[in-house]
């Protein structure tokens, strides 16, 4: 896994919401820490606990995140066969501007073993044992990963970038460890495939679990099918391989926003296409309306003239148009600067080589759209502004999906040039929002498995009679204890329910005796038999009405003695949200109180509460919509709740 600019930030909560139900025994997976001692998860450097991790040392931080994404991944797959993985922190490659994070093989994969839903196919050893019923490999672990330790700060890594123990997804400007634990993890329980995607070869003329569900729109056939030149073509094909499954494919359209597009407008010679654009990590994001005008080329006083790299000649005459230049020496932002201090109302980057680009940078000033288009693309509209003038469209595509093809089948990872570890066994960087398994880190990552999980599925680690999906679980500390919340998706299964209980994310837990309170599909259940300033964790055990039970869910809290603070802002629900969102908040004295959603950007978008309130829970509606009246764009958005001595915020995620 790789770091690049991020996007922005989707997903802070603790609370897991959305996992997938898992048998009663779940999976249980181990860390097998293969440092040395004084090195990696042994390092006893000493330090100060970080939000969600106790540890004091530096090793005992890495461990604790490591055992906390295993108990994540736990609660969602179903095997019976406990799961081993190799684990250490040593130095690898990192520069100032790159860094391999982690990285994670099978230890060994097996075929024709019996209860193999495909034969003559290959299954990574974890898989291969949870569908066996035993290990294969008793003499081995299942997968072994090692992580980046030059990640410590040092001026050479990354600009002295480093890792983030917390669990609360407030990295900052370093890199939060547990998604990238996470997204290692997927690829040790089969997020892989086995054939050499470089030559096209199968491993011993045999496809991989994986390889069963790529399928190539440009060939319309699943991979195994396939030669090895087109599997080799098809690897490199730019947005022609993609996830063909049963699972996946529906859970895409519910996680996946609309797509980015440009259309021309004018002149008709290049008019009514819809041209592939990139974003940047940086500018608002495009709207269902989008913005639309005529297209001036930007000229500078030095060659190359249309990289706006330098002076402007003809500033004046990019207000209210949309700047095209060409990639070249300078940022990004830069570019973006002069154009929007100019007046251009968007900014059109076209590459100077092949494929799309994502233009990186930060910049939070910048408030006009900024994408970037072929380079064959680029100069198609530069031969049209020869002859006259230039009118397009940036906005969101009704109907398909960004990071899917026309059927909403989600990509798979395959640039121009193949890269190592990275091409077709990850999912393309279009999809938005940013998926766990896309090749690079981006800071809306946190704990979220999103559509991961689906592909999972997809190759065998759940068993088809998996139906109930939990919708929310939080827990938040209140008055007299912690008060857990939940909610299923789809309850007409759900029989009885029990809360358990455990002091750390690996166990054990233990019912605990609690009264549930239930209005409509929302459950509420107060937790009294709380220590203060002790962390629990929590799950829900539930007996569906054939009698099978099943744990779902991972939530956290932590009781103070009594409220602290004039107020609290809890999480939104649902997160993401289609429609509508439920926006709780608690006051513990009377205050006048400003609440507001406001877009990635800091602009204010709609105002839901502006007057004295009493103290006490309240909850506030909104409908999705900005003070226009108008639906929103999907991306991210901020709730702010702003009183007389605190401003609190909360991130919600619109997906249309």
């Amino acid at each position: 896994m790789n770091a690049r600019d991020s996007l922005v930030r989707l997903f802070a909560a603790l609370a897991t919401t959305g996992l997938l139900a898992v048998s009663a025994s779940a999976a249980t997976i181990t860390i097998v820490n293969t440092n040395g001692a004084g090195v990696g998860f042994n390092d006893p450097t000493v330090v100060a606990p970080v939000p969600g991790n106790p540890g004091t040392t530096v090793g005992a931080q890495r461990l604790y995140i490591f055992n906390y994404a295993a108990s994540i991944w736990g609660s969602i797959i179903n095997s019976s066969v406990p799961i081993q993985v190799s684990a250490s922190f040593a130095t690898q490659t990192c520069t100032a501007t790159s860094a391999t994070l982690g990285s994670t093989g099978s230890n060994s994969s097996h075929r024709d073993f019996a209860g193999a839903p495909f034969t003559g196919t290959w299954y990574q050893q974890s898989l291969a044992n949870r569908l066996y019923g035993a290990d294969l490999n008793p003499t081995a672990t299942d997968m072994t990963t090692t992580f980046n330790s030059a990640l410590n700060g040092s001026v050479g890594c990354l600009g002295g970038v480093g890792w983030y123990y917390g669990t609360d997804g407030n990295e900052g400007t370093n890199i939060e460890l547990l998604p990238v634990v996470l997204h290692e993890l997927a690829h040790g329980l089969g997020f892989a495939t086995t054939t050499n995607a470089s030559s096209g070869a199968m491993s011993s003329g045999y496809p991989s679990a994986f390889d069963h569900f790529l399928y190539d729109d440009s060939l319309a056939a699943f991979w195994p099918t396939l030669t090895n030149a087109q599997r080799k073509l098809s690897s490199i094909s730019q947005k022609n391989l993609t996830w063909n499954g049963g699972y996946t494919t529906p859970a895409a359209a519910g996680f996946l926003g609309k797509r980015q597009r440009m259309v021309i407008n004018s002149p008709p010679s290049i008019a009514g296409v819809t041209y592939s654009i990139g974003l940047a990590a940086f500018g608002p994001a495009l709207t269902a309306g989008g913005v639309t005008g005529d297209v001036v080329l930007v000229s500078d006083i030095t060659a190359p003239t249309s990289d706006g790299c330098e002076t402007f000649t003809n500033g004046p005459a990019l207000a209210g148009k949309v700047a095209l230049l060409d990639r070249g020496v300078c940022t990004f932002v830069a570019k973006a600067e002069s154009c929007q201090a100019y007046g251009a109302i968007a900014v059109i980057v076209a590459n100077n080589t092949s494929g799309v680009i994502l233009p990186g940078g930060t910049d939070p000033a910048i408030t006009i759209p900024v994408v970037s288009i072929l380079q064959s693309d680029g100069t198609a509209i530069k031969t049209a502004l020869g002859s006259g003038s230039v009118n397009i469209t940036l906005n969101l595509d009704p109907v398909y999906m960004a990071g899917a093809d026309n059927a909403g089948r989600p990509l798979m990872y395959t640039p121009a040039t193949y890269t190592s570890g990275s091409t077709v066994s990850h999912w393309d960087v279009s999809l938005t929002p940013n998926a766990l398994l896309e090749p690079n880190i981006n800071q809306d990552l946190h704990d979220s498995v999103d559509i991961t999980r689906n592909l999972l599925w997809d190759i065998g680690w759940f068993d088809a009679a998996v139906a109930t999906t939990l919708a929310r679980f939080t827990a938040e500390d209140v008055n007299g204890g912690i008060l857990l919340t939940w909610q299923f998706s789809d309850p007409t299964n759900i029989g009885a329910i029990t809360v358990e209980r455990a002091t750390t994310v690996e166990g054990p837990w233990s019912a605990i005796g609690v009264t549930a309170s239930t209005d409509g599909s929302l459950s509420k259940a107060l937790d009294a038999s709380v220590d203060a300033s002790t962390s629990y964790y929590y799950r829900l055990s539930v007996m569906d009405r054939a009698g099978r039970t099943t744990n779902y869910g991972l939530a956290a809290g932590r009781h103070a003695a009594t409220i602290s603070g004039p107020a609290a802002l809890f999480a939104p629900s649902p997160n993401p949200v289609h429609q509508a969102s439920s926006l709780s908040f608690r006051l513990s004295q009377p205050e006048f109180v400003r609440m507001s959603i406001v877009d990635a950007s800091g602009r204010q978008v709609r105002t839901l509460a502006n007057a004295m309130m009493l103290p006490g829970e309240h909850v506030q509606m909104w409908d999705g919509r900005g003070d226009s009246g108008q639906n929103v764009a999907p991306g991210l958005y901020f709730v702010t709740l702003r009183t007389s001595k605190s401003l609190l915020s909360q991130r919600l995620a619109v997906v249309r």
